[in-house]
């Protein structure tokens, strides 16, 4: 169906053309083309219930070139600590005066009791909710990858690491094959997420390096990890048995690209030479998340868009 599309919570949410334009106003971004400025000034709130640098910053970074007018709220000392419920937030922000919040939270799906609220007075940005969703992460990836390549069709995205944890694959999985990409996954088997054999096949570490256009490492993610699976974890295994390494890297196919949604654990999940080595395009994606962003956040004030 169609119509106005008033939050950007889920990358599902938007037609492959839409996703297209998405990027190709990111581009424009990239290359210098600023949108006009709107007579009333728009006013956006960053709320960031889990810890960030990239994300954060980057929409900061992303509303500031945009001429929004930013205010950064401190969850911590919101009147959230004094129970006051998210959705009474988002009114009280919207009575304020403010456009448009941007939140990053732990709770899977944090926006959902938001979106059944009628006639929520304020337009949502998902930043990440817990293992869930991170749609701008996916954007900023997708033009990462376009980059590259110049084109999605055919290419072969091979996903290393934590997978049950990971919002990074959750989000960007099912986008990446409604563009015409070809997924596989490596990582520890009491990490696998069974729903991800829809998507694409398990294989191998060795198997799934050599073969992929795009290697993609997932941070390992101890915060979200029960003992005592935490305690028994250690760094020196997980980087022998599933890590890029330099020896597995070198197997890599011709042209072939490594990317990882940081924060970067190195030696861990990625040896660290190879974070900087010319395969690497880890701080491309820091830089082309700006754009991303910058893309979701004008096109949620001002484009309808077609639902699937």
């Amino acid at each position: 169906m169609t119509g106005s599309i008033k939050h950007f919570v889920n990358l599902q949410d938007y037609a492959p053309s839409t996703i297209e334009a998405l990027l190709a106003q990111a581009s424009a971004y990239q290359q210098g083309q600023l949108p006009t400025q709107t007579a009333q000034p728009v006013a956006v709130a960053n709320l960031f219930f889990e810890n960030s640098t990239r994300t954060q910053t980057s929409f900061q970074m992303a509303e500031s070139r945009l001429g929004y007018q930013r205010f950064d709220l401190n969850p911590a000392h919101s009147s959230i600590q004094k129970g006051e419920s998210l959705l009474d937030t988002m009114k009280t922000l919207a009575a304020i005066g403010i456009d448009l919040a941007v939140i990053r939270h732990s709770a899977t799906a944090w926006y959902q009791p938001l979106l059944a609220a009628k006639d929520l007075p304020i337009r949502l940005v998902n930043a990440g909710d817990g293992v869930g969703q991170h749609p701008s992460q996916t954007l900023l990836d997708l033009l990462t990858i376009q980059q590259e390549f110049g084109h999605f069709d055919g290419l072969t995205v091979g996903f290393l690491g934590d997978l049950a944890h990971s919002r990074v694959v959750h989000s960007a999985a099912p986008t990446f094959r409604r563009l015409g990409m070809q997924l596989s996954f490596a990582g520890p088997t009491q990490w696998q997420d069974p729903a991800l054999a829809t998507q694409g096949d398990y294989v191998s570490v060795e198997e799934l390096v050599q073969t992929a256009d795009v290697v993609i490492c997932l941070r390992v993610q101890l915060e979200r990890l029960a003992q005592p699976a935490a305690s028994a974890f250690t760094k020196q295994d997980y980087f022998d048995s599933y890590a890029l390494t330099k020896d597995r890297a070198e197997k890599m196919k011709a042209g072939a690209i490594i990317m990882h949604p940081g924060p970067v654990n190195r030696d861990v999940e990625i040896d660290s030479d190879l974070v900087d080595g010319p395969r690497s395009r880890i701080f491309q994606q820091m830089r082309n998340g700006v754009f991303a962003r910058m893309a979701m956040l004008q096109h949620l004030l001002t484009a309808p868009s077609e639902r699937n």
